[in-house]
């Protein structure tokens, strides 16, 4: 997937405002229109303006394009980085409008674009005011304990000049014990007001974990990788090891393999069930740099009558690092 230049595809720079925006989308939109325009790619580049101008006419989505966008120029390779839109609030207003969108586009602001729509104030007397919706990220820890934590919140707004501007704001939070990753918490009376008397809507916040330095996270299931030299993976043996819940005593069986997983049932996230800690086998070798360690390779090597690929293992896909 390529990055895409919404500021470019519509010739504004980013420091353009929201009329800036519109004029230069009008201008364009009736310069490409397929039934209009005599160029052979009319109809591709009145999308990708169409596109262009869905993301920069929305604050919400302009900031967070913005935000994403600062180190990235058109055309090249792309992924959103993990947790990339964590802290931002939008409204649940956005309605699937149809749009052939690109995979950029989806990759970005399928989810919000998905979201629920409510009309507008103006459209009833009294309603409940719109919903509004966050994601955040939280500690690992604390979905084992459960904890209490205040989070921010950035909301894009337009401000008197038509700029993009973010507003904040900071809430007290409770964090239950046993939340996964893509759970939501539901802060009632926290979304936008009511209109004519109407309930305030609510905020949805969707969970997500901090990248950690130990532990990745599959479900209520954790896993932890376990570095052993040959001998303890080979004669097994007994070690006090970390988890999230505090140290284990973990026995290594003899003859562990690379990749073999060694389950703690029940030790992973908590609930009904609880999730399974896994701890992961792998051997690491311990350098050969000194004459003596050298020869105990040597030494090694002259003790087995070992060969590692006497009996090759099928092939299989290595993911990049």
């Amino acid at each position: 997937m390529k990055f895409q230049d919404y500021y470019e595809t519509l010739g504004v720079p980013r420091s353009a405002t929201q009329d800036e925006i519109k004029r230069a989308y009008r201008k364009l939109a009736r310069k490409f229109h397929p039934d209009v325009s005599k160029e052979p790619d009319a109809e591709l580049r009145f999308k990708a303006i169409g596109e262009a101008y869905a993301v920069l006419k929305d604050p919400e989505k302009r900031a967070a394009y913005d935000q994403v966008g600062q180190s990235w120029k058109a055309g090249q390779d792309f992924q959103p980085p993990p947790g990339w839109d964590a802290g931002f609030e939008f409204r649940g207003d956005g309605a699937d409008d149809g749009r052939d969108a690109s995979d950029f586009f989806e990759a970005l602001f399928g989810r919000r674009a998905r979201a629920e729509h409510r009309p507008a104030g103006h459209e009833r007397a009294h309603a409940r005011g719109q919903d509004h919706h966050a994601k955040v990220l939280i500690d690992l820890e604390d979905a084992y304990r459960g904890a209490q934590r205040s989070i921010s919140l950035r909301m894009p707004a337009v401000d008197a000049h038509g700029q993009v501007v973010l507003q904040s704001r900071t809430l007290d939070l409770t964090i239950p014990k046993g939340i996964r990753a893509g759970q939501h918490l539901r802060l009632a009376g926290q979304g936008d007001p009511g209109f004519g008397g109407g309930p305030a809507g609510d905020l949805f916040l969707e969970i997500g974990f901090n990248p950690h330095p130990q532990y990745h996270v599959e479900g209520r299931d954790v896993f932890a990788n376990l570095p052993l030299a040959p001998w303890e993976a080979a004669l097994g043996c007994s070690l006090s090891l970390p988890t999230p819940e505090g140290s284990v005593q973990v026995t290594v069986p003899e003859r562990s393999a690379a990749g073999r997983q060694l389950r703690l049932r029940g030790k992973g996230i908590p609930g009904n069930p609880a999730g399974d800690f896994y701890f992961v086998v792998a051997i690491v070798l311990p350098p050969a740099i000194t004459d003596a360690e050298k020869a105990a390779y040597h030494a090694f090597a002259k003790a087995f009558h070992f060969d590692p690929r006497a009996n090759p293992a099928p092939s299989r896909k290595v993911d990049p690092a």
